[in-house]
Protein backbone atom coordinates (compact mmCIF):
# COMPACT_ATOMS: atom_id res chain seq x y z
CA UNK A 1 0.00 0.00 0.00
CA UNK A 2 1.37 3.41 -0.99
CA UNK A 3 1.19 6.12 1.64
CA UNK A 4 -0.48 9.42 0.86
CA UNK A 5 2.46 11.80 1.24
CA UNK A 6 0.13 14.78 1.17
CA UNK A 7 -1.15 14.08 4.67
CA UNK A 8 0.62 13.46 7.96
CA UNK A 9 -0.90 11.21 10.61
CA UNK A 10 0.08 11.49 14.25
CA UNK A 11 0.27 8.80 16.95
CA UNK A 12 1.70 8.51 20.44
CA UNK A 13 3.76 5.32 20.03
CA UNK A 14 4.58 4.74 23.69
CA UNK A 15 1.79 4.80 26.26
CA UNK A 16 0.38 2.50 28.90
CA UNK A 17 -2.89 1.30 30.38
CA UNK A 18 -4.18 -0.61 33.39
CA UNK A 19 -2.81 -3.80 31.83
CA UNK A 20 0.88 -2.87 32.09
CA UNK A 21 1.34 -5.02 35.18
CA UNK A 22 2.60 -4.13 38.63
CA UNK A 23 5.24 -1.68 39.80
CA UNK A 24 8.65 -3.26 40.26
CA UNK A 25 9.23 -1.90 43.77
CA UNK A 26 7.36 -3.08 46.88
CA UNK A 27 5.65 -5.84 44.94
CA UNK A 28 3.82 -7.08 48.03
CA UNK A 29 1.61 -3.97 47.81
CA UNK A 30 0.35 -4.97 44.35
CA UNK A 31 0.42 -1.38 43.15
CA UNK A 32 -0.07 -1.19 39.40
CA UNK A 33 2.36 0.44 37.00
CA UNK A 34 -0.56 2.33 35.46
CA UNK A 35 -4.25 2.72 36.30
CA UNK A 36 -5.53 4.24 33.04
CA UNK A 37 -8.48 2.44 31.46
CA UNK A 38 -7.92 1.50 27.78
CA UNK A 39 -11.00 3.45 26.62
CA UNK A 40 -9.79 6.50 28.56
CA UNK A 41 -6.33 6.17 26.95
CA UNK A 42 -7.94 6.20 23.51
CA UNK A 43 -10.15 9.17 24.36
CA UNK A 44 -7.20 11.17 25.74
CA UNK A 45 -5.11 10.43 22.66
CA UNK A 46 -7.87 11.54 20.30
CA UNK A 47 -8.54 14.67 22.36
CA UNK A 48 -4.86 15.64 21.98
CA UNK A 49 -4.87 15.31 18.22
CA UNK A 50 -3.72 11.73 17.60
CA UNK A 51 -5.09 10.50 14.28
CA UNK A 52 -4.30 6.86 14.99
CA UNK A 53 -4.04 5.24 18.41
CA UNK A 54 -2.33 2.28 20.01
CA UNK A 55 -1.45 1.05 23.51
CA UNK A 56 1.98 -0.36 24.38
CA UNK A 57 1.55 -2.19 27.65
CA UNK A 58 4.43 -4.10 29.23
CA UNK A 59 4.47 -7.62 27.77
CA UNK A 60 0.70 -7.56 27.33
CA UNK A 61 -1.86 -6.76 24.65
CA UNK A 62 -4.82 -7.10 27.02
CA UNK A 63 -5.41 -3.34 27.02
CA UNK A 64 -5.62 -3.34 23.23
CA UNK A 65 -7.91 -6.37 23.19
CA UNK A 66 -10.18 -4.88 25.83
CA UNK A 67 -10.55 -1.70 23.80
CA UNK A 68 -11.23 -3.60 20.57
CA UNK A 69 -13.78 -5.85 22.27
CA UNK A 70 -15.84 -2.75 23.06
CA UNK A 71 -14.95 -0.93 19.82
CA UNK A 72 -14.50 -3.63 17.14
CA UNK A 73 -14.91 -1.16 14.27
CA UNK A 74 -12.20 1.27 15.41
CA UNK A 75 -10.28 1.59 12.15
CA UNK A 76 -7.87 4.08 13.66
CA UNK A 77 -6.59 1.69 16.34
CA UNK A 78 -3.86 -0.95 16.11
CA UNK A 79 -2.42 -3.49 18.53
CA UNK A 80 1.05 -2.90 19.91
CA UNK A 81 3.19 -3.96 22.86
CA UNK A 82 6.32 -3.00 24.79
CA UNK A 83 8.33 -6.21 25.04
CA UNK A 84 11.05 -6.59 27.64
CA UNK A 85 13.98 -8.66 26.36
CA UNK A 86 17.52 -9.37 27.51
CA UNK A 87 20.96 -9.65 26.05
CA UNK A 88 21.60 -13.29 26.96
CA UNK A 89 25.29 -12.85 27.87
CA UNK A 90 24.97 -9.57 29.77
CA UNK A 91 22.83 -8.27 32.60
CA UNK A 92 21.15 -5.86 30.20
CA UNK A 93 17.45 -5.39 29.50
CA UNK A 94 15.97 -3.60 26.50
CA UNK A 95 12.40 -2.59 25.74
CA UNK A 96 11.13 -3.18 22.23
CA UNK A 97 8.13 -1.29 20.91
CA UNK A 98 6.38 -3.66 18.45
CA UNK A 99 3.62 -2.11 16.33
CA UNK A 100 0.68 -3.53 14.41
CA UNK A 101 0.98 -7.02 15.88
CA UNK A 102 -1.62 -9.77 16.35
CA UNK A 103 -2.62 -12.06 19.19
CA UNK A 104 -0.59 -14.84 17.55
CA UNK A 105 2.56 -12.73 17.37
CA UNK A 106 2.16 -11.65 20.99
CA UNK A 107 1.77 -15.26 22.06
CA UNK A 108 4.68 -16.60 20.01
CA UNK A 109 7.20 -13.96 21.04
CA UNK A 110 6.81 -14.46 24.80
CA UNK A 111 9.11 -17.54 24.99
CA UNK A 112 11.76 -15.59 23.04
CA UNK A 113 12.10 -12.69 25.48
CA UNK A 114 15.18 -14.20 27.14
CA UNK A 115 17.21 -13.33 24.03
CA UNK A 116 16.82 -10.04 22.21
CA UNK A 117 18.46 -11.69 19.19
CA UNK A 118 15.76 -14.36 18.98
CA UNK A 119 12.95 -11.88 19.57
CA UNK A 120 14.19 -9.49 16.89
CA UNK A 121 14.72 -12.32 14.40
CA UNK A 122 11.11 -13.37 14.94
CA UNK A 123 9.72 -9.85 14.51
CA UNK A 124 11.78 -9.37 11.36
CA UNK A 125 10.52 -12.66 9.91
CA UNK A 126 6.93 -11.59 10.60
CA UNK A 127 7.45 -8.19 8.91
CA UNK A 128 6.64 -6.24 12.09
CA UNK A 129 7.83 -2.67 12.56
CA UNK A 130 9.66 -2.42 15.87
CA UNK A 131 11.93 0.03 17.67
CA UNK A 132 14.40 0.28 20.54
CA UNK A 133 12.69 2.33 23.24
CA UNK A 134 14.64 4.77 25.46
CA UNK A 135 18.02 3.37 24.32
CA UNK A 136 20.01 4.41 27.40
CA UNK A 137 17.48 3.81 30.16
CA UNK A 138 18.71 0.33 31.14
CA UNK A 139 22.23 0.65 29.79
CA UNK A 140 24.75 1.02 32.62
CA UNK A 141 27.96 -0.03 30.89
CA UNK A 142 27.14 -3.76 30.95
CA UNK A 143 28.83 -3.84 27.53
CA UNK A 144 31.41 -1.40 26.15
CA UNK A 145 29.51 1.55 24.72
CA UNK A 146 30.66 0.93 21.13
CA UNK A 147 29.68 -2.74 21.36
CA UNK A 148 26.23 -1.89 22.71
CA UNK A 149 25.64 0.68 20.01
CA UNK A 150 26.87 -1.63 17.25
CA UNK A 151 24.53 -4.36 18.49
CA UNK A 152 21.59 -1.95 18.66
CA UNK A 153 22.19 -0.81 15.09
CA UNK A 154 22.38 -4.39 13.88
CA UNK A 155 19.21 -5.35 15.68
CA UNK A 156 16.83 -2.41 15.34
CA UNK A 157 15.36 -0.65 12.29
CA UNK A 158 14.18 2.24 14.49
CA UNK A 159 15.19 4.14 17.64
CA UNK A 160 12.88 6.02 19.95
CA UNK A 161 14.57 9.42 19.81
CA UNK A 162 11.97 11.38 21.74
CA UNK A 163 10.62 9.82 24.90
CA UNK A 164 8.36 12.06 26.95
CA UNK A 165 9.90 11.00 30.25
CA UNK A 166 13.59 10.98 29.25
CA UNK A 167 15.75 14.10 29.48
CA UNK A 168 16.42 16.19 26.38
CA UNK A 169 20.09 15.10 26.41
CA UNK A 170 19.06 11.43 26.39
CA UNK A 171 16.72 11.94 23.45
CA UNK A 172 19.17 14.10 21.53
CA UNK A 173 21.90 11.47 21.78
CA UNK A 174 19.55 8.89 20.25
CA UNK A 175 18.61 11.42 17.54
CA UNK A 176 22.28 12.15 16.79
CA UNK A 177 22.92 8.43 16.28
CA UNK A 178 20.01 8.20 13.82
CA UNK A 179 21.18 11.32 11.93
CA UNK A 180 24.72 9.97 11.69
CA UNK A 181 23.44 6.70 10.33
CA UNK A 182 21.24 8.47 7.77
CA UNK A 183 24.25 10.45 6.54
CA UNK A 184 26.35 7.32 5.96
CA UNK A 185 23.93 4.60 4.85
CA UNK A 186 21.20 4.21 2.26
CA UNK A 187 19.30 1.83 4.54
CA UNK A 188 16.48 3.46 6.53
CA UNK A 189 16.78 3.90 10.28
CA UNK A 190 13.54 5.31 11.59
CA UNK A 191 13.13 7.85 14.38
CA UNK A 192 10.00 7.69 16.50
CA UNK A 193 8.58 9.38 19.57
CA UNK A 194 6.11 8.63 22.33
CA UNK A 195 5.07 10.01 25.69
CA UNK A 196 5.78 6.85 27.73
CA UNK A 197 2.85 8.07 29.79
CA UNK A 198 1.53 6.02 32.71
CA UNK A 199 -1.20 8.58 33.44
CA UNK A 200 -3.77 10.22 31.22
CA UNK A 201 -2.19 13.66 31.66
CA UNK A 202 0.83 12.94 29.46
CA UNK A 203 -0.81 11.08 26.60
CA UNK A 204 -0.20 12.66 23.21
CA UNK A 205 2.27 15.27 24.50
CA UNK A 206 5.03 13.40 22.64
CA UNK A 207 4.26 11.63 19.37
CA UNK A 208 5.31 10.44 15.92
CA UNK A 209 4.12 11.84 12.60
CA UNK A 210 4.28 9.87 9.35
CA UNK A 211 2.67 10.20 5.90
CA UNK A 212 -0.55 8.39 5.14
CA UNK A 213 -4.32 8.45 5.16
CA UNK A 214 -4.99 5.22 7.05
CA UNK A 215 -3.63 3.21 9.94
CA UNK A 216 -1.95 0.76 7.55
CA UNK A 217 -0.36 3.55 5.51
CA UNK A 218 0.95 5.10 8.71
CA UNK A 219 2.64 1.83 9.68
CA UNK A 220 4.02 1.42 6.15
CA UNK A 221 5.55 4.89 6.36
CA UNK A 222 7.21 4.01 9.67
CA UNK A 223 8.74 0.89 8.08
CA UNK A 224 10.04 3.02 5.22
CA UNK A 225 11.81 5.36 7.64
CA UNK A 226 9.47 8.33 7.22
CA UNK A 227 8.61 8.79 10.90
CA UNK A 228 9.13 12.21 12.46
CA UNK A 229 9.05 12.62 16.25
CA UNK A 230 7.61 15.68 17.93
CA UNK A 231 6.37 17.05 21.22
CA UNK A 232 7.86 17.36 24.67
CA UNK A 233 10.99 15.91 26.21
CA UNK A 234 11.01 14.67 29.80
CA UNK A 235 11.98 16.55 32.96
CA UNK A 236 12.03 16.27 36.73
CA UNK A 237 8.54 17.79 36.83
CA UNK A 238 7.16 15.36 34.26
CA UNK A 239 8.47 12.31 36.13
CA UNK A 240 7.21 13.64 39.45
CA UNK A 241 3.76 14.25 37.97
CA UNK A 242 3.67 10.68 36.69
CA UNK A 243 4.64 9.28 40.09
CA UNK A 244 2.12 11.44 41.94
CA UNK A 245 -0.57 10.40 39.46
CA UNK A 246 0.05 6.67 39.86
CA UNK A 247 0.34 6.92 43.66
CA UNK A 248 -2.95 8.83 43.78
CA UNK A 249 -4.71 6.15 41.74
CA UNK A 250 -3.24 3.47 44.01
CA UNK A 251 -4.66 5.23 47.06
CA UNK A 252 -8.02 5.38 45.31
CA UNK A 253 -7.83 1.62 44.68
CA UNK A 254 -7.15 1.03 48.36
CA UNK A 255 -10.49 2.62 49.29
CA UNK A 256 -12.39 0.73 46.62
CA UNK A 257 -12.38 3.13 43.65
CA UNK A 258 -11.72 1.73 40.20
CA UNK A 259 -11.48 -1.96 39.37
CA UNK A 260 -11.92 -4.31 42.33
CA UNK A 261 -8.60 -6.12 41.87
CA UNK A 262 -7.37 -5.87 45.48
CA UNK A 263 -8.71 -8.16 48.19
CA UNK A 264 -9.65 -6.68 51.57
CA UNK A 265 -6.52 -8.17 53.23
CA UNK A 266 -4.36 -6.65 50.49
CA UNK A 267 -6.11 -3.30 50.80
CA UNK A 268 -5.71 -3.36 54.58
CA UNK A 269 -1.99 -4.07 54.14
CA UNK A 270 -1.68 -1.23 51.65
CA UNK A 271 -3.53 1.23 53.84
CA UNK A 272 -1.40 0.31 56.84
CA UNK A 273 1.83 0.63 54.89
CA UNK A 274 0.74 3.96 53.39
CA UNK A 275 -0.16 5.32 56.82
CA UNK A 276 3.16 4.20 58.32
CA UNK A 277 5.17 5.66 55.44
CA UNK A 278 3.06 8.78 54.96
CA UNK A 279 5.95 11.31 55.06
CA UNK A 280 7.63 9.43 52.20
CA UNK A 281 4.46 9.25 50.15
CA UNK A 282 4.91 12.95 49.37
CA UNK A 283 8.50 12.68 48.13
CA UNK A 284 8.12 11.86 44.40
CA UNK A 285 9.67 15.21 43.50
CA UNK A 286 12.81 14.21 45.39
CA UNK A 287 12.78 10.75 43.80
CA UNK A 288 12.38 12.29 40.34
CA UNK A 289 15.21 14.75 40.96
CA UNK A 290 17.54 11.94 41.98
CA UNK A 291 16.55 9.82 38.98
CA UNK A 292 17.12 12.69 36.56
CA UNK A 293 20.43 13.63 38.13
CA UNK A 294 21.63 10.07 37.60
CA UNK A 295 20.27 10.05 34.03
CA UNK A 296 22.01 13.33 33.22
CA UNK A 297 25.32 12.08 34.60
CA UNK A 298 25.18 8.83 32.65
CA UNK A 299 24.07 10.41 29.39
CA UNK A 300 26.84 13.02 29.59
CA UNK A 301 29.31 10.13 29.81
CA UNK A 302 27.68 8.39 26.81
CA UNK A 303 27.91 11.61 24.80
CA UNK A 304 31.67 11.64 25.43
CA UNK A 305 31.89 7.99 24.39
CA UNK A 306 29.90 8.80 21.26
CA UNK A 307 32.22 11.67 20.35
CA UNK A 308 35.27 9.45 20.79
CA UNK A 309 33.70 6.71 18.69
CA UNK A 310 33.00 9.22 15.89
CA UNK A 311 36.10 11.42 16.10
CA UNK A 312 37.02 13.30 12.89
CA UNK A 313 39.81 10.90 11.96
CA UNK A 314 37.17 8.30 11.23
CA UNK A 315 35.11 10.50 8.90
CA UNK A 316 36.45 8.88 5.77
CA UNK A 317 35.33 5.41 6.92
CA UNK A 318 31.68 6.37 7.37
CA UNK A 319 29.72 5.35 10.46
CA UNK A 320 32.44 4.13 12.81
CA UNK A 321 31.44 1.89 15.69
CA UNK A 322 33.70 -1.09 16.23
CA UNK A 323 35.62 -3.37 13.86
CA UNK A 324 33.33 -5.65 11.89
CA UNK A 325 30.22 -3.77 12.97
CA UNK A 326 27.21 -4.23 10.72
CA UNK A 327 26.89 -1.74 7.90
CA UNK A 328 23.11 -1.89 7.72
CA UNK A 329 20.31 -2.23 10.24
CA UNK A 330 17.81 -5.07 9.69
CA UNK A 331 15.16 -4.56 7.04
Amino acid sequence: MTADHGRMLRADLHLHSYHSGYAGHLRFLRARDCYSEPAAVYAAAKARGMNVVTITDHDSINGCLEFLEDHPDAGDFFISEEIECRFPDADLKVHIGAYGISERIHREIQPLRGSVFDAVAYLRTEGIFYALNHPFFFYRGQLPFADYLAAALRLFPAFEVRNGTMLTEHNELAAAIVRRWAASSAAPLSAIGGSDSHTLAGIGTTYTEAPGSTRDEFLASLRAGHGRPGGRHGSIWREAREIYGVVGRYWAALVGAGRPDLSWPRRTLGLGFSAASMPFEFSPLVVAALHKRDEARRVAHYWREWEITNRPAAESTGFLLVPDAATEPPQ
